[in-house]
């Protein structure tokens, strides 16, 4: 399975501290990096908005593995090319097991692939997931500002929520790179 990273606009620094934050629990459990192919655009500047130059990109990278599993995980204004780039991989058959957007705040997201938001604080979960974000998110709690996400995701305290879910059920505390692992865990395995 390999995990397509998009980036928003900010620091190379930024995606490389997520990368190593996150990807760190994988040596702990089942999924060693090895059966990770984990593939980062390397986009500049706006090119992070370009679903265009992110298809490109994967057709590069995955010329004769269109039927392998493909997981996007995308941080801010990443997510709008992403999406998009998500929808076309899958027009021309590719196989698009989730779609994770960290902080997409006012991306509307639709897909016949399963959705995950994380989102920096509750107000940011509640306005974007009225936009499309499927079941399984997280929010910060306590917030922490927007790059916070990105840069420190195992820093980062949260609540997994379900909202396709009965109201009653009870939130789960953890952090963001626990959610992430948790989700890239579930998908490794289907």
């Amino acid at each position: 399975m390999s995990i397509i990273i998009c980036p928003g606009i900010h620091e190379l620094a930024l995606t490389e501290s997520f990368i190593s934050g996150w990807s760190s629990l994988f040596t702990d459990s089942s999924i060693g990096k090895k059966t990770l192919d984990i593939i980062v655009f390397p986009c500049e500047g706006f090119l992070a908005l370009s679903s265009l130059h992110i298809l490109q990109f994967l057709r590069d990278r995955l010329r004769d593995k269109l039927g392998s599993p493909v997981v996007f995980i995308s941080f801010s204004a990443g997510v709008v090319g992403a999406i998009m780039a998500a929808w076309q991989w899958q027009l021309l058959g590719g196989h698009v097991k989730a779609f994770i957007a960290i902080d997409g705040w006012g991306m509307p997201l639709w897909g016949n692939f399963p959705i995950h938001r994380l989102s920096h604080d509750y107000f940011t979960h509640w306005s974007s997931a009225l936009l499309g974000g499927g079941h399984n998110n997280f929010y910060a709690e306590p917030p922490v500002d927007h790059l916070s996400m990105w840069r420190s995701p195992q820093t980062v305290q949260g609540w997994w929520v379900d909202p396709s879910v009965d109201v009653s059920q009870t939130p789960v505390r953890l952090s963001a790179a626990e959610f992430l692992h948790s989700l890239v865990k579930r998908y490794d395995e289907k």
